[in-house]
């Protein structure tokens, strides 16, 4: 039998993949425990903890963007709702935001975000809370130019009440869309979470209107049974 110097069996035979139980506390919600205790058995979440990642969405952008292919070198990078900061740590490489893969174009990535973030080289980060009245001329400002992308992870606070939160996701989802509107180069790309609820026709209308293609898809990493899925459409009609 294999041993590793402590003595433990290393052998891997006869193991089960064992579960985190977590203890209901003392003021804690049973919701809060459940989440917890999902969270400490999700595999993506231990996935990014390994690779690196400041969490596991980074793996939802980085299946999507592996079945439609809109982070390429050079490309010119919005990311709404960034923080922690998963989707601009993928975006990093992919885009070549450091200029440092020899013959391709550099790109640029600008994260927004309502809570201040940790540094990541390669992004330029700003704190803003982009429903305000003046947010799109604050991020059209610091992008000095048009995007090749608009990617929008953004939620809004949970109230308990599941409609409402579907509106208001639905509300943040429209408000990045017209930024997209309004700063997309010809042929670029909008990529945001959604919730299905129903309340989301008027903007898969809008979409569809600007852009060639739109497609919703719930990536493997957006859990089972979470109502999450996104919007990628690709193709924008500038005119």
């Amino acid at each position: 039998m294999n041993k590793k110097p402590n003595g433990k069996n290393t052998s891997g035979r006869g193991q089960r993949d064992l579960k985190v139980k977590v203890k209901t506390a003392r003021g804690r919600r049973n919701s809060s425990t459940l989440w917890l205790q999902r969270q400490l058995n999700d595999p993506y979440v231990k996935r990014a903890q390994a690779d690196g990642y400041r969490g596991r969405a980074a793996y939802k952008i980085m299946e999507l963007d592996d079945k439609f292919r809109f982070l390429v070198p050079g490309a010119r990078v919005v990311d709404l709702g960034c923080a922690p900061g998963g989707w601009c740590q993928v975006a990093v490489p992919r885009i070549n935001a450091l200029g440092d893969r020899s013959g391709k174009a550099q790109g640029f990535i600008l994260g927004i975000d309502l809570q201040e973030m940790e540094p990541i080289t390669g992004c330029i980060l700003h704190q803003l809370d982009f429903m305000e009245d003046d947010a799109d001329e604050k991020v059209k400002e610091w992008l000095g130019g048009k995007a090749d992308v608009v990617m929008s992870d953004m939620a809004a606070s949970s109230s308990g009440h599941k409609q409402t939160d579907h509106l208001r996701i639905i509300a943040l989802c429209e408000a990045a869309a017209y930024l997209a509107f309004d700063i997309l180069e010809e042929g670029g790309t909008f990529v945001s979470k959604v919730l299905a609820g129903g309340a989301e026709g008027e903007l898969q209308k809008l979409l569809k209107q600007r852009f060639k293609k739109v497609a919703n898809v719930k990536p493997p990493a957006s859990r089972s049974d979470s109502s999450e899925k996104f919007v990628v459409a690709t193709g924008f009609r500038a005119t």
